[in-house]
């Protein structure tokens, strides 16, 4: 898919479990003009898919999102990234185990940081969730996209079993909760 990015743009780079999960949603977003999954906070350069699986490469499945800053913010971003998954596991995301699919922000400015921790910090006040979050909250060094087959994936393969088991009912929650921020 060849995606032609105008304007002002920043970055957002997120982890919340499984990669496909996560750029569906992001993908959905008006401001939102490019998703990229990816592979990030680890220590192993240019990993692979095969080699992030193992849990051994400390890298994280995220997704790069680059995004129009006066159509959608920064905090609205860590509104959706939030809600649509569950930030009080440690290296989980339902049937998913392991570092790789950590909960994670890995921010690109100190702006970023305070937005992060002071949102993180709100939600563990107002006993939004049942447990701690535990979201790591980094600064991003790399990030390695990942293999062609892995990018737009619900997308283009929305009829595979785990597509329709796993992301299309995420998909049809979030739609509903952030109908007002979707793309026509």
């Amino acid at each position: 898919m060849d995606i032609h990015i105008t304007g002002n743009t920043d970055t957002a780079t997120f982890g919340a479990g499984c990669f496909w999960c996560v750029e569906a949603v992001f993908q959905e977003l008006k401001g939102v003009q490019k998703v990229t999954s990816g592979y990030s906070g680890g220590t192993v350069k240019n990993p692979s898919y095969r080699e992030v699986c193992t849990g051994r490469t400390g890298h994280a499945e995220v997704i790069q999102v680059v995004y129009d800053p006066d159509t959608i913010s920064f905090s609205e971003l860590l509104e959706v990234f939030w809600q649509t998954h569950d930030p009080t596991t440690l290296n989980q995301q339902g049937a998913d185990i392991g570092t790789q699919y950590r909960s994670a922000v890995f921010y690109n400015s100190p702006e970023q940081q305070q937005l992060a921790e002071a949102y993180k910090k709100k939600l563990d006040a107002s006993g939004a969730f049942s447990a701690p979050v535990v979201t790591e909250i980094s600064p991003l060094v790399n990030f390695y996209p990942a293999e062609d087959y892995h990018q737009n994936y619900y997308a283009e393969n929305g009829e595979q079993p785990y597509c329709r088991a796993v992301i299309r009912p995420k998909m049809d929650k979030f739609r509903a909760v952030f109908a007002d921020k979707l793309k026509k």
